[in-house]
């Protein structure tokens, strides 16, 4: 028996529950890209960590600037109580929108993490905005 095997794997039910549950809370660099190129975004991009000149200099395009420790019902008021938050930060490496997702779940705010973040979308090809991205 192998190590992969030698511990069973979990029942069906069990997976589609854990994958469920699991998705419900995340997404990709290439489905929130996908979606943003085929006009369908459903969702508001959030940027979460740095400064505005970081965020100036380079950033997701599309992507709104709006730092979680910033995150307020007042900040948030101008989308509606459903309106669904894609959260990222730097990487891997920084857990900026984890801490997103945790503010934006304690306001009520429906919310998922792209996973990678900036790098991910690095690693994915994908074009960046602002002014580092130009040069």
């Amino acid at each position: 028996m192998s190590t992969v095997s030698d511990i069973q794997a979990a029942p069906p039910q069990a997976v589609i529950d854990h994958f469920s549950r699991l998705l419900s809370m995340e997404t990709d660099c290439w489905d929130v890209s996908f979606a943003m190129e085929q006009g369908d975004q459903d969702f508001v991009l959030l940027h979460v960590v740095g400064s505005a000149e970081v965020f100036a200099r380079r950033h997701i395009p599309g992507a709104i600037h709006l730092r979680h420790g910033d995150m307020t019902p007042e900040r948030l008021s101008p989308w509606p109580m459903e309106t669904l938050f894609v959260v990222y930060c730097a990487g891997p490496h920084c857990n900026g929108a984890d801490r997103a997702a945790l503010a934006l779940a304690r306001l009520g705010r429906p919310v998922k993490i792209m996973l990678g973040g900036m790098t991910g979308w690095e690693d994915e090809g994908f074009a960046f905005a602002g002014s580092a991205a130009a040069a």
